[in-house]
């Protein structure tokens, strides 16, 4: 645990919080409690020093401040006979128990839709503020704030604690899932000025941590864990000085995060030999061969294009399906990758999405169809939502308009 007193605080939040709802209830009022009991400690420790105990220090304070707003609010509503403030017949909270856990199953209840979870997620555990949130999936903040207020009320009523056996793997599930989303907007936001969010995709990695260490034993956890290791590992060298999009072929590899490389590597070796690979390890384990590559053209292809495969079999995922087609062109030629394209052409997950004429305009630029490139390079960059991505698409297709007929450069696919 870090030394700073901001993030001591925020690795701290989440558990300070799980541990008034589970006594008290009140997912709503215990998350306003703990805020003031943050924003004590952050006037108090500066000037007193912190505590010996500050996890303990929080939940006291969070506790007794819940307390003071159940019974405000009891007085308020006393004269309509309404008994709003019935403490959980619980334990104390221990403060050497760690309820993250929990707090992550609740914040993913299956009442919940998966924008919800995501929100009340980043919000109740990621500590981010609702503006925050609002700023990296560009809605109002007003909207935002309703739909964590909504997301609140639905779980107000939920018992804090693990979900049954039965539902357990569902939950985990759903878990991942919203923090794989979160780490997806951030690396490479749908819509928006820039390419990434670093701070959304940072705090997904953070929060996987979390998770990895209250759960080491569980393969897909560690997988996620590898996969985002080593995919943010190439963020620093998917933008160029003006933050232009750089394709993953065409970035400086000596940029790439050797640390988290190892990492992820590491985290992905000890996993893979523990039974059959979960779609989370599948998707490292391709990450892991491109950022060992020394380079676009040494990349091993053939054993990405099997990766993807292995991977279409647990899922019916088009994006997957997408990818693997980079893949066989790369591996065997872009006519081999074209073949598979027309098949998605009438897919409706990918209506309006610029992934699948981006894909086709690289292919077709590298089997030397510069016309039919152009083309799909400013239909994708009519799709696109993202700035960067949109000037990306049309100066790939000025350039083919400036030198008609040029193939591009072999071993050059779309991704970053």
């Amino acid at each position: 645990m870090t030394d700073r007193p901001e993030d001591l605080l925020r690795d701290l939040a989440p558990q300070v919080l799980g541990a008034v709802v589970r006594r008290y209830g009140h997912f709503d009022t215990a998350e306003d409690a703990v805020q003031e009991a943050l924003l004590a400690a952050a006037v108090q420790w500066p000037r007193d020093g912190t505590p010996r105990d500050p996890r303990a220090w929080l939940i006291t304070v969070a506790a007794r401040r819940l307390t003071d707003l159940l019974r405000a609010e009891q007085a308020r509503r006393r004269r309509e006979d309404a008994q709003l403030w019935t403490p959980v017949i619980a334990p104390e909270p221990d403060p050497g128990v760690d309820d993250s856990l929990v707090l992550l199953f609740l914040c993913c209840h299956p009442a919940l839709s998966p924008a919800s979870r995501i929100a009340l997620t980043l919000r109740a555990v990621g500590g981010l503020t609702t503006a925050e949130i609002a700023r990296a999936f560009l809605v109002p903040e007003a909207t935002m704030t309703r739909r964590i207020s909504r997301a609140k009320r639905a779980v107000a009523g939920a018992s804090f604690s693990p979900p049954p056996p039965a539902e357990r793997a569902e939950r985990l599930d759903a878990v991942l899932h919203v923090l794989y989303l979160v780490f997806t907007e951030g690396y490479a936001r749908t819509s928006g000025p820039t390419l990434h969010r670093a701070e959304l995709s940072g705090e997904a990695i953070r929060l996987t941590r979390l998770l990895h260490r209250l759960l080491p034993d569980d393969t897909e956890v560690a997988g996620l864990l590898a996969l985002m290791l080593l995919t943010d590992a190439r963020r620093a060298a998917r933008t160029g000085p003006a933050g232009e999009l750089v394709p993953m072929a065409e970035q400086d590899r000596s940029r790439w995060d050797v640390e988290l490389i190892r990492e992820g590597v590491a985290l992905l070796t000890e996993t893979l030999p523990r039974g059959e690979p979960g779609p989370y390890q599948i998707q490292a384990a391709i990450a892991a061969l491109h950022d060992e590559a020394p380079s676009a053209e040494e990349t091993d292809w053939p054993q990405i294009v099997a990766l993807y495969e292995a991977l279409a079999a647990l899922s019916d995922n088009p994006v997957v399906a997408l990818n693997r087609a980079v893949a066989v062109a790369m591996a065997r030629g872009p006519a081999a990758g074209l073949a598979l394209l027309p098949a998605l052409d009438a897919d409706p997950r990918l209506a309006g999405d610029h992934r699948l004429p981006t894909v086709r305009a690289h292919l077709l630029e590298l089997s030397g169809d510069a016309d039919g490139a152009r083309d799909s390079y400013l239909a994708a960059a009519v799709r696109a939502a993202n700035l960067p991505q949109q000037r990306y698409l049309h100066a790939r297709a000025a350039r083919l308009t400036a030198a008609p007929g040029r193939p591009g450069a072999a071993g050059r696919a779309p991704r970053g």
